[in-house]
Formats: C-alpha cells, structure tokens, sequence
C-alpha cells in the first residue's frame, strides 16, 4: 500500500512537519531506487521523513532508531499501516551497527540523519527543552534514564559550568552565567527554566541582550548538549554511519548549530579526500577517498521552506556517496568485542 492513511496517527502528523523532506528523497533516491533497499532513520522523532521514504520508494524498508521512546511509540504508531516495511528500535544513533547486527541486515543504502532537539520535545513543555515557557529543567532525550539539567546545573563546578556554555552554546558571557547560577544555588537549588532563564537575562549585559536572539537560547543549547552527550554520539555516530553504508548508499545530516555541522562536514571531507602523503607519486587504492561529496558544501532551506516549515530556519544539508569500503587505517573499531 503506497499512502496509507492512519487517523489515529494524525497526532504526530500534524505535530511534525518534516525539514528539507523533498530534498532529502531527492538525494537519497539514486541509492533507494535499488530493488531491496533498507534506509536507517537514525532520528526517528515522529516519523516525518521515514512516512515520506515509505511513500516515495514502495520497496524500501526503514529502521528507525531514537533514543526517546516516546518518540518510537508515536512514531510506529503513525507508520503502522506500512506494515513490517517499518521497524522501529530504542537506540543512539552511535549504536547503528549492533542495531542492524541484531536484525541481520549486512549493510544499508541510506542513512539520514537530522539532528538536534525534535519537534515532539519542544512541544512537550514538561519536558523542559524550551526557554519560552517555565518547566522542570530536565532536558533528557530519553526521559527513563540519566542526569538531567538540573543535576549539571546544581552539581557542577563554576569552572566546567562555564566550559559547558562556552564550549556547547558559543557564549561569550559563560563565566558571568556560571557565577551566577552558583551563587543562585546556594540559596536553594535551581529546578525550573523559568529561573534560568532569569538568571542568564540578569546575567548578560542589557547591550548584549538587545541582539541576537533570545539571551537564554545558547544556555539552553549547551545544557541540552552536555545532558545528552550528543557532539561524542555524533562523534561517533557519523563513521559508524558510513560503515553501515553499502557502497552505493547514501548519507543526509541534517544540522542546526555550527558545532555539529562543522563535525558533518569534517567526517565527509576525511572520506571524500585521498589519505596518503602528498609526496607520494602513485596514490595506493588504499589511499583512495571512499566518499563522494553529494552536495556543495551546505545547502539551506529556500523561501518556500522557511515558509512552509519556520524549523527550517538554521538547517544546514550535506549529502555523501559510499564509493568502496573504508581502508583499514581509517576504519573505526568496532564496538563490540567479537
């Protein structure tokens, strides 16, 4: 069935517009259009781009992983109708490996890849991604298990407090902000986004906060970030990826913040580059690059999108082809002990 429709399901649909959907089928098309094709959704969210891949390639089956499960009971929710052509896992995108390992399939012909906070954590305010509105500090992608923000804020020194904000947000006035939030917690300690929020408004200088942008944004970002691990994920992530990548297959990264895309675009560079030294007069085949740069440099979201999707806004699009297997000498260990 090529467009099932799902009422119950309606929920996630409505909630969650996908970022870049076309362009994304657009440039994982030539490797999904293969007769048997299996594409990871490696940021499940609600579903949106993995209902638009089972729409547009009728034989493609998805895994969708996201470490929220939330996200993969509303998401296998509104993808029921397609059936066993959807399989959705509880995992990091990290894990990518052992996930198909577990499910027997040998290597892949996509990957996709949109990272950052999603549309379902946003909007559930309890959740406490969001400087707009008082909530728990939580912050927590998967809300069964580990620290939260108010944890890194009320535990952590001033000194890697500040190197959080600096380090994840970009923010100029870290140590300002740490100062602050230490001398708040001695009081009582810190537990709702409303008194952050406060405390960094109080904290930057009133010039600084007339441009830019919401002053508490870059705060928000650096404690999602160090709650969820998620630059040593991606880290991890993007050549465990390519790994999975039959060649032929395809790999779309969706980035919303400098930090990540610069890692996007590294992980590519160093597969599209040839890796022998520049002296050498033959290049070896071991030394060939393994990747193909599918887009030039990033593409962002036009007009139309930004119209149709305000999400859009900061993404930033890269494409890679697999050309051969990884040399050895660029290849990751594996993660688990064989």
């Amino acid at each position: 069935m090529d467009t099932p429709t799902n009422p119950d399901a309606r929920g996630a649909a409505e909630r969650h517009v996908p970022v870049l959907l076309e362009r994304c089928l657009e440039l994982l098309a030539p490797a999904l259009e293969v007769e048997g094709a299996v594409m990871v959704d490696s940021t499940l969210g609600m579903g949106g781009h993995t209902e638009g891949v089972l729409r547009r390639f009728p034989h493609v089956r998805v895994v969708g992983l996201d470490r929220d499960p939330q996200a993969i009971a509303l998401a296998s929710e509104r993808l029921a109708p397609f059936g066993d052509r959807f399989t959705g896992v509880h995992a990091v995108y990290d894990e990518i490996r052992d996930v198909l390992a577990d499910l027997s399939i040998p290597a892949v012909q996509g990957v996709l890849m949109d990272l950052g906070v999603s549309s379902l954590q946003l909007d559930e305010v309890e959740r406490g991604f969001s400087y707009a509105q008082d909530a728990p500090l939580d912050m927590r992608m998967d809300a069964t298990t580990g620290p939260t923000a108010a944890d890194v804020l009320n535990t952590y020194e001033e000194r890697d407090l500040a190197r959080v904000l600096r380090t994840y947000g970009e923010e100029r006035f870290a140590p300002r902000i740490a100062r602050a939030i230490v001398r708040a917690r001695a009081t009582a300690p810190l537990a709702r986004t409303g008194e952050l929020v406060d405390l960094v408004r109080a904290a930057i200088p009133a010039a600084a906060r007339a441009t830019g942008g919401h002053p508490a944004k870059r705060t928000f970002q650096a404690l999602r970030i160090e709650v969820n691990h998620e630059l040593d994920a991606l880290a991890r992530a993007l050549p465990e990826s390519v790994e999975a990548l039959a060649v032929g297959g395809r790999i779309v990264v969706e980035a919303y913040q400098s930090l990540e895309d610069r890692m996007v675009k590294q992980a590519f560079a160093l597969g599209a580059s040839v890796s022998a030294p520049p002296d050498l007069p033959v290049v070896p085949d071991t030394h060939q690059p393994y990747l193909r740069l599918v887009t030039r440099g990033a593409e962002e979201a036009d007009e139309a999108e930004l119209a149709r999707n305000p999400r859009s806004q900061s993404v930033r699009l890269r494409a890679a082809e697999r050309l051969r297997t990884t040399p050895d000498h660029l290849r990751p260990a594996p993660r688990r002990a064989a």
